[in-house]
């Protein structure tokens, strides 16, 4: 288990990296956080939700993702309650105060495990990730996924700590003295992540460390930003780009209060053609290209945001004036004329206008989409693949829906699909191919699609062949150098009891 002085220390991304190298090394790893709270989230190939960090954490392991490697979900509707995602289903929605209350806790803890417990019957090793802090001890009693977990598990623990922000000693020491005996036995090394500058002049720390803990220092990795591995959360917008550039074309992500899956805009982020931003800033509106409307987990309180911030009245204006508006998800209800809420899911109000640029309705609904699709877009041109000569459809592009909502036409409107599913449903709705929406996340991952959608500005820049499957692939290779490079791997290989 790789778990964490704090949040944000890098757990995320180093256990990616185990599971790139375990893979490397011959073995068949898996990843398991029985536990996570995130906006950020996947459809498993079964049609379930987990994080997105696990679903990354696999696809550098190099195996289909599933809700056994993360059993329980936490995903936030506001500052005090979260929807709860059970083995990849909707459990409900719960405050806090009522989740971490100990009653009913043993049945969660029973689901975690015997998640675990499949998984570990499959593939070896099975690379766990904490959750937070390590030493929460105020939530002791009723934590699934820290060192309970790791206690059920039997996992060596390797403790991470991120140097950058300072307080590295007090942060590594008070984790561990704040452990019980048993739990510090599991305790087997420490990673101190996010060293700027040359590691040596670290050495004396090291040392101090090992001294003040008992418990070997096994690596000193390095900061790095050139290194792109899918983020867990919203959080790391902290770190993206707020503002237009010249010479590119300038997208617009508009930054919603409870915006979701930010992934969905990795691909674009790395075409060297985009200037991809996030904005609420009306000004920088008006400097985009495309502005697109991003998932939500709370529409209906995001487009009353927007409504009072002026950004609505911002994309209305932008659309007038020939720039291309996208919406997906939650952005393609936010689109529409209008989002409905009759069984107060999202809150206390019931029907709320949307931006009018999609004639649809949405009404939230209490049954949750979460499905794999293979689709096409109905208004790029058709193309065949060489041989095919029996003119069957191709599905070229894929994405997954996670969504509580269902869209159709506004007011006996006309809605022309933006896209056909393999399975025969339409999805989306198209206006023209510079105003569309879809529920289809993960669409700006398919080349062909982004090629079609930046087609009006494309005299801007020279076309780009981005190949965005073998950029993450190379990016998961990276990243298991440089663990390689700066952690012992014999001493940690003797820790798993590997040593041969």
């Amino acid at each position: 288990m790789f778990a964490g002085t704090g949040s944000d220390v890098g757990k995320s991304v180093v256990a990616a990296g185990f599971c790139r190298i375990f893979l490397q090394d011959g073995y068949t790893p898996a990843p398991f956080k029985a536990q996570n709270m995130a906006l950020n989230s996947f459809a498993t190939p079964d049609g379930l939700e987990i994080g997105r960090a696990q679903a990354v954490q696999a696809e550098a392991a190099g195996i289909p993702c599933s809700t056994d490697m993360n059993p329980l979900l936490l995903k936030p509707n506001s500052d005090h309650t979260s929807q709860v995602v059970l083995n990849g289903k909707p459990h409900g929605n719960q405050s806090a105060y009522s989740y971490f209350r100990k009653e009913g806790r043993e049945e969660l803890r029973k689901e975690v495990n015997a998640a675990f417990d499949r998984l570990a019957a499959r593939y070896n090793p099975v690379v766990m990730e904490g959750a937070g802090s390590v030493s929460e001890i105020n939530l002791r009693e009723t934590d699934l996924v820290n060192m309970p977990m790791a206690i059920y598990a039997g996992a060596d623990v390797i403790l991470v700590a991120d140097i950058e922000r300072g307080g590295v000693f007090a942060s590594v020491y008070g984790s561990i003295m704040l452990m019980t005996e048993e739990e510090r036995k599991h305790v087997k090394g420490i990673i101190i992540n996010k060293f700027r500058g040359d590691a040596r002049l670290f050495e004396e720390g090291r040392k101090m460390i090992e001294e003040l803990c008992g418990v070997p220092v096994l690596g000193v990795l390095p900061y790095f930003k050139d290194i792109h591995i899918e983020e867990e959360d919203s959080v790391a917008l902290g770190a993206k780009n707020y503002q237009a550039r010249q010479g590119r074309i300038n997208i617009a992500v508009v930054l919603l209060r409870h915006l979701s899956n930010f992934t969905d805009f990795n691909v674009l982020e790395q075409d060297p053609r985009v200037c991809l931003f996030y904005t609420n800033n009306v000004e920088e509106l008006e400097r985009a290209d495309i502005i697109i409307v991003p998932g939500s987990k709370s529409t209906i309180a995001d487009l009353a945001e927007l409504r009072k911030n002026g950004v609505a009245q911002a994309i209305i204006k932008a659309h007038k004036n020939g720039k291309t508006v996208l919406g997906i998800c939650g952005g393609y209800q936010i689109m529409g004329c209008e989002v409905l809420d009759p069984h107060h899911l999202e809150g206390e109000i019931e029907r709320l206008p949307g931006l009018g640029l999609l004639p649809v309705s949405t009404v939230i609904t209490e049954e949750k989409v979460t499905l794999q699709s293979n689709f096409r877009t109905l208004h790029i041109k058709d193309s065949l693949p060489d041989g095919n000569t029996q003119g069957k459809r191709v599905f070229p592009f894929k994405g997954y829906e996670i969504h509580m909502g269902e869209s159709t036409p506004f007011g006996g409107m006309e809605c022309s699909a933006l896209n056909l599913l393999e399975d025969g449903r339409e999805d989306g709705c198209f206006v023209s191919d510079k105003c569309m929406g879809t529920y289809m996340h993960g669409i700006l991952d398919n080349g062909e699609f982004i090629e079609w959608l930046i087609a009006p500005y494309a005299d801007k820049c020279e076309k780009s062949g981005f190949d965005y499957d073998e950029f993450k692939q190379q990016q998961y290779n990276r990243l298991a150098d440089v663990i390689r490079e700066h952690v012992d791997m014999e001493k940690l290989y003797k820790i798993l009891g590997r040593d041969d």
